[in-house]
């Protein structure tokens, strides 16, 4: 009988440590489940709105400008910030905030990305950070989850003069 019970633990252990390591490998390389928080995202996204983010374009280097993504912050590794993409590297940016006067430039260092907040005034990003090396970008947010009003992909950046082409 002892024999018997300790098979069906061990068994449950393997087991266990068999399906968290697919939950590890799903949710560090495809994607998963984000609670958002704070306002630098209004109107795009409220706070507490749910959304999913998807890991590979990272990894694949298919990061583009207009993009929201979940980024390793800066200031403090031990949380995420979600902010929009404005420029990549080799892009000349705007780095100026939209109630000064004169408006400065700068061009995104290789290896690193722009990012600004949807809500301009209410944001701490690039603009006070600088630009963000690639590597601290965790995933891309595809869709927002909840609330069910808004079910459905993000909209387009309020904000679409600050991209600059040159």
């Amino acid at each position: 009988m002892f024999r018997n019970v300790l098979g069906k633990i061990l068994r449950f252990l393997g087991y266990t440590v068999q399906y968290g390591c697919i939950a590890h490998c799903a949710f560090e390389y495809l994607g998963g489940i984000v609670v958002c928080s704070g306002p630098s995202m209004e109107p795009t996204i409220q706070n507490s709105d749910v959304v999913f983010s998807e890991n590979l374009s990272r990894h694949f280097y298919c990061i583009r400008k207009g993009d929201i993504v979940i980024v390793k912050s800066p200031n403090d590794p031990k949380s995420n910030i979600c902010k929009r993409v404005i420029g990549l590297e080799g892009d000349k940016v705007c780095t100026s905030n939209p109630s000064d006067f004169l408006k400065s430039h700068s061009y995104v260092p290789k290896g690193h990305v722009w990012l600004e907040g949807d809500n301009l005034r209410n944001s701490t990003d690039s603009r006070c950070y600088g630009p963000v090396p690639y590597a601290l970008i965790r995933g891309r947010i595809c869709f927002k989850i909840w609330p069910l009003n808004d079910f459905g992909f993000l909209r387009a950046s309020p904000n679409g003069h600050r991209f600059l082409d040159d």
